[in-house]
């Protein structure tokens, strides 16, 4: 199995990007945690509205604007990820600061496009 992976703005919606970085993800072998605004299921996959405990996954991939990232800094912190990737429309510099402040890798990334290419695990 790959790296788990929490998709953080998960949606059972499948014109979202959310959803389809979900089916990618496992596709490639990889574990998926995935976290929304609301609980859900994607294939077998269930959309929580809980975080999972500290430590339990190694990327964090965002698709959740900038505008509702606020308060997202001190959840990340205590989840601990290795990184962090930035989708596409998600970018912030002074949340991105933050995270490699505490020793989080931060990538400006698309999760789909880094799977496609064989440069997720990198």
């Amino acid at each position: 199995m790959g790296l788990t992976t929490l998709v953080l703005g998960a949606s059972e919606n499948p014109e979202r990007y959310s959803y389809k970085v979900i089916l990618e993800l496992l596709k490639y072998g990889h574990h998926v945690v995935a976290v929304g605004n609301r609980n859900g299921l994607v294939k077998h996959v269930d959309i929580s509205t809980t975080w999972p405990e500290p430590n339990s996954v190694d990327t964090l991939t965002l698709y959740v604007g900038k505008k509702q990232q606020g308060g997202l800094l001190d959840q990340i912190v205590r989840l601990k990820p290795r990184r962090v990737i930035f989708n596409p429309g998600t970018e912030n510099e002074v949340l991105q600061g933050e995270l490699m402040a505490a020793g989080i890798q931060v990538e400006d990334a698309c999760t789909l496009v880094l799977l496609a290419t064989n440069q997720y695990e990198s």
